[in-house]
């Protein structure tokens, strides 16, 4: 499937820097990082995953079906990789599938692999339909559901105006598709590539209070990679672009420019 890709910089001249989403998200909520940080220096590609935003919403929705259209859409040619969440856990398993395609990645808060019972969890608060009368409305859900600690409110304002849409009946919804999502969290629970696999210098934002568990995995993260690996913490939780925006931009600056 070719996805609906979201773009910044210079299409002729600048290096590619592909941004993959969460579930539940879309390529926009990597625009400011873009607009205010990368774009100067990186054409930046924001692709909407299959089952969210503009892109296709048919199955399969397995991590092979998601690898195959980013190389469908992005073609065969090596980038910087940045992944959130799922789409941590995407670039991961591209860059041990394919390591000629990764050049470095950065992965936000990942979702390297759920227990069992997390992703159970998940997926089962995912069936509910969500339905807004109003963007306060869903602003508001936004913050009690996902936990939210730091994440200024006209940030989040921003986003779901763009992330929702009319359904016809005077309401709104998200741009996904709620089976996708059920799926996405199913595929997080799968064994996750080995550390030894990775080849490419990575950086691996952690969020200090973010529900993802990620501390067990450091010690073999930095002794796996050696000087390839890179570790910075930031304040709050999961979504470290809104919590903790600054902060992260500002170690994915570094990063690059090492």
């Amino acid at each position: 499937m070719r996805l609906h890709v979201h773009a910044w910089g210079d299409p002729d001249s600048s290096p590619p820097l592909v941004c993959l989403h969460g579930v539940t998200a879309h390529g926009p909520h990597f625009r400011r990082l873009a607009e205010e940080r990368l774009a100067a220096r990186y054409r930046v590609l924001a692709p909407d995953l299959r089952g969210h935003g503009r892109s296709g919403w048919e199955p399969p929705w397995t991590i092979e079906a998601h690898l195959d259209d980013l190389v469908e859409t992005l073609g065969e040619r090596s980038a910087i990789w940045v992944g959130h969440s799922f789409g941590g856990r995407l670039v991961l398993e591209l860059a041990t599938r394919r390591p000629e395609l990764v050049e470095r990645a950065v992965l936000l808060d990942p979702a390297i692999q759920l227990l069992p019972h997390v992703g159970f969890d998940m997926a089962e608060l995912s069936r509910p339909d969500r339905v807004y009368a109003s963007l306060a409305e869903a602003v508001e859900r936004r913050y009690a559901e996902s936990r939210l600690i730091l994440t200024p409110r006209a940030l989040l304002e921003e986003e779901l105006a763009e992330h929702l849409v009319p359904d016809g009946d005077g309401n709104l919804r998200y741009r996904y598709c709620q089976s996708t999502v059920v799926a996405a969290y199913g595929e997080m629970t799968r064994d996750a590539p080995p550390w030894e696999r990775l080849h490419a210098p990575t950086l691996l934002v952690v969020g200090a209070e973010s529900w993802i568990l990620l501390d067990h995995l450091l010690d073999g993260f930095r002794t796996t990679l050696g000087e390839r690996a890179t570790v910075a913490t930031v304040p709050g939780g999961h979504t470290v672009l809104w919590e903790a925006f600054d902060e992260t931009a500002a170690a994915v600056a570094a990063f690059l420019d090492d």
